[in-house]
């Protein structure tokens, strides 16, 4: 499907080119500001290395939040990205509040980490997956702790999930709470694009999830209205209902196997892989693995490829979905070579 996906789209009888219909955004200078430990927070919606894109949905605010840090922990050519989807009431505070301060927090995380493996004579490029994994749990937790006291002190108005990604060199470092999805694009023998996942949408109908969730006092059923979906509630209350196992906030059901630790997973790069995806569920509840690479793959600027898979994504909606309110999509494009 690599070569063969349309960068049109059809809206009310008119084909939009969406690659011509914001060239001249794209023609100016990328605009940064300065982050945490010396790195570059991307503030436009291009660079040479990334694109994203955030669009609101029809269910009222907006909930996505997008960030890209550039030359993370003020190491040229590390990349940090993160897409976070709120939910409940205060969803929106949630993932912006998420978006602003766990890429710091998970910085100051790191550099600990290598100030301890530098003293036991270990290269800061070359942490181990334990020292990874320790880092992305203590700062996701630390995260989780802040929200407590800033955004939701009563427990009940909602989360937001994350998925984030670190680029080291040849590493790539996942770190994922919720159902929102990372997936990267290789290149097969005969050079096409095969969609490869690199999170598990942490779900509570996942056995290990669903058995955490039981084992903490937490209760799993769909509600009559949506039969599809398992949900998890309090144990002598049928709220709030999250259809994940995984997430930031949603501070009622921590005692009922909810956790915020993230699902962390190390992967070393080849010179087949070509990009990595990020989006919220707003993208992959209407769009494949595959039809999504190959949106991406096929857009002829790099600069437009987020823009031209959420309004893909859009599309689909309508086409799907037409009773249902689309719901927000935020998508970051990560590409691995020049």
């Amino acid at each position: 499907m690599g070569g063969c996906c349309s960068c049109h789209v059809t809206f009310g009888g008119r084909v939009y080119d969406m690659e011509s219909e914001s060239n001249e955004h794209y023609n100016k200078n990328i605009a940064y500001e300065d982050g945490y430990g010396g790195a570059q927070i991307m503030l436009g919606e291009s660079s040479k290395f990334v694109s994203k894109y955030c669009q609101k949905g029809r269910k009222g605010i907006n909930q996505d939040a997008l960030t890209v840090w550039e030359d993370f922990m003020g190491e040229q050519g590390m990349i940090f990205c993160g897409v976070f989807d709120g939910h409940g009431p205060l969803g929106h505070k949630f993932s912006h509040c998420v978006r602003d301060n766990l890429p710091s927090k998970l910085s100051e995380a790191i550099k600990m980490s290598q100030q301890n493996s530098s003293s036991s004579g270990q290269h800061k490029q070359n942490m181990s997956f334990v020292s990874w994994n320790e880092s992305f749990n203590k700062s996701f937790i630390e995260m989780d702790e802040e929200l407590a006291m800033k955004v939701d002190t009563d427990g009940f108005r909602g989360g937001s999930t994350a998925v984030t990604v670190i680029k080291q060199g040849d590493q790539l470092i996942i770190g994922n709470l919720g159902d929102s999805r990372a997936v990267l694009c290789t290149r097969a023998d005969d050079n096409h694009c095969v969609p490869v996942p690199l999170t598990v949408d942490l779900k509570p109908d996942i056995p290990s999830e669903a058995l955490r969730i039981a084992n903490c006092g937490g209760r799993i059923f769909s509600a009559e209205e949506d039969p599809g979906v398992q949900r998890v509630w309090m144990l002598e209350e049928d709220c709030p209902g999250l259809a994940m196992s995984r997430a930031f906030g949603d501070f009622c059901l921590k005692n009922c196997g909810l956790t915020s630790v993230p699902d962390v997973f190390c992967r070393k790069l080849s010179k087949q892989d070509q990009f990595v995806v990020l989006a919220s569920d707003g993208v992959w509840d209407v769009l494949t693995n595959n039809e999504v690479i190959s949106i991406v793959a096929s857009a002829r600027k790099r600069s437009m490829a987020a823009k031209i898979l959420v309004k893909h994504a859009v599309h689909a909606w309508r086409i799907k979905h037409p009773s249902s309110e689309i719901d927000d999509c935020a998508v970051i494009c990560l590409f691995l070579n020049e």
